[in-house]
């Protein structure tokens, strides 16, 4: 009995050994997990930094070589999409036949014909640069200050000069012109010019809707697959959900709280955060995507927050800033700065001239020429251009240099394996 006693109490002992041993052998592999996931950490880090150094301004002749080649790979897969969706295409192509033989078709048709064209290539311009302002191609065009703002301002100094709306729909000619009956003093509203300025708006508002959505369906394609997308955004959110406890950077905590709100509110969480201006607002739909978000709800909220809310918050933002008593105070208040007249001067002649140019109708001579405000205005929308097409460039040379990368680390693994 006193061997079986002892024979029990060896056996308990040796099995606490065994349960131990493992959890000791766990506790020394976890540094070596740590290690791994540091040495991935560390290469990822060094791969981004050599993409991120593949600029046209360092390396020109590489840069342009693996754009020409992702412009390729690009082709070639919307050309494999076009063929899976052949059907669609077809009828595409079908309705563009027929609206082409309407147009070139003589008949009482034709000036339904050219409303529609006008007012579709109206529709199209603002749309397809509000989808340049959001889209996310290299660094985004800001066709708000570019584009739609100086048109709005453009618009509220001729209503205010003219007194009247009346000058020809949009789209206008080379420039507008006050109409020859002309207008009451004072007979201008804040309501008038909004409704002067609300198609051309609310299309651009419509256009960066759409560029938004991108990146929910990059997000929403990796959840429901499980691949890891090719994505710079969306590695940074997993990293900042991963680091959600312990972030200290406003700018980390910003975005989480984005996040946040996206996630726990819904619909109207996302309405807000498109609702007014939002640097961060990328970072919903990549959050709508990754937690599997309705479309609807999202882009219906996207569409309703950018295209309504916000457009009419920065219309009259841009309508008040530019009406005619407020403008005068500025001029005058720029002769009472240090610089004094000579900063003044150039303001008032520019202003002066574009008066000028509302009064002035086919056959009266050439208007006055405008001062170097109007041309440095001219070159930074020039410049801009540039560097958007620049950072278009460097972005799709650094996706292919992604591209190679990934091929490389498949490569290494499959030999690593056999």
């Amino acid at each position: 009995f006193v061997f079986s006693g002892r024979f029990k109490v060896n056996e308990m002992a040796t099995n606490e050994a065994s349960c131990e041993q493992p959890q000791k052998r766990g506790t020394k592999d976890k540094p070596n997990g740590y290690f791994a996931d540091s040495v991935v950490s560390e290469r990822r880090q060094k791969d981004r930094e050599e993409r991120l150094a593949l600029v046209l301004w360092r390396r020109p002749i590489i840069t342009l070589h693996y754009f020409l080649l992702e412009t390729f790979i690009t082709l070639k897969e919307w050309t494999l999409k076009l063929w899976r969706r052949r059907g669609t295409a077809f009828l595409f192509l079908v309705l563009c036949s027929l609206f082409s033989l309407a147009y070139s078709t003589e008949g009482a048709h034709q000036k339904y014909v050219q409303y529609l064209e006008k007012r579709f290539l109206w529709c199209a311009y603002w749309v397809g640069l509000g989808i340049l302002s959001s889209v996310g191609l290299g660094t985004g065009l800001h066709t708000f200050l570019l584009y739609l703002g100086p048109h709005i301002a453009s618009v509220t100094l001729a209503a205010y000069e003219c007194g009247s709306t009346d000058f020809p729909e949009p789209p206008y000619p080379d420039q507008i012109i006050c109409p020859e009956a002309g207008g009451m003093e004072g007979s201008i509203s804040l309501w008038s010019i909004i409704s002067k300025v609300r198609l051309e708006a609310c299309m651009w508002g419509a256009g960066t809707a759409i560029g938004e959505l991108p990146p929910y369906f990059m997000a929403r394609a990796a959840r429901l697959s499980g691949a890891d997308p090719d994505d710079e955004d969306y590695e940074e959110f997993e990293e900042m959900l991963g680091q959600a406890e312990t972030a200290q950077d406003f700018v980390t905590r910003a975005k989480l709280g984005v996040q946040n709100m996206v996630q726990k509110v819904g619909f109207f969480g996302i309405l807000a955060c498109a609702s007014i201006p939002n640097p961060l607002f990328d970072l919903a739909g990549i959050t709508c995507g990754h937690f599997l978000v309705p479309f609807w709800t999202f882009f219906g909220a996207t569409l309703i927050g950018k295209a309504i809310i916000k457009m009419h918050i920065q219309k009259l933002f841009v309508i008040i800033t530019f009406s005619k008593h407020i403008v005068e105070q500025m001029v005058s208040l720029i002769g009472g700065a240090l610089p004094g007249p000579s900063i003044q001067k150039p303001f008032s002649e520019y202003l002066e001239a574009q008066r000028s140019k509302l009064h002035h109708h086919t056959g009266q001579g050439t208007p006055a020429s405008e001062n170097w405000l109007s041309w440095v205005f001219e070159k930074v929308v020039l410049v801009m251009v540039c560097y958007f097409i620049f950072s278009i460039i460097n972005s799709m040379a650094q996706s292919y240099a992604k591209r190679r990368q990934r091929s490389q680390q498949q490569r290494y693994s499959e030999e690593k394996t056999k």
